[in-house]
């Protein structure tokens, strides 16, 4: 299982604030819902935790996605990220 928080995937963050790819495949403020759309279009297992809160931001309940995934965190990452863009356009 691979967890998901939005932080990685957001073009408003530094690294050091928990983006995890690069500027030009992040996505601006992407949330749960967008997450949860890219990964149903992907077809791949989940699992939503609405409740959970960022380490580095633990006063603001941002939920995470555990997904069972093969590859490698940061490939997931990619693809979850190209594919809210898509979805978005």
């Amino acid at each position: 299982m691979i967890t998901i928080w939005p932080q990685y995937l957001d073009k408003n963050l530094s690294l050091s604030q928990g983006r995890k790819v690069s500027k030009e495949i992040a996505v601006k403020e992407p949330n749960l819902n967008e997450i949860e759309r890219a990964l149903k279009r992907m077809g791949l297992k989940y699992s939503m935790q609405k409740e959970f809160s960022y380490p580095g931001k633990w006063y603001e309940k941002s939920g995470r996605v555990l997904v069972e995934w093969e590859g490698t965190k940061l490939e997931l990452l990619k693809e979850v990220s190209l594919k809210i863009k898509e979805i978005r356009n």
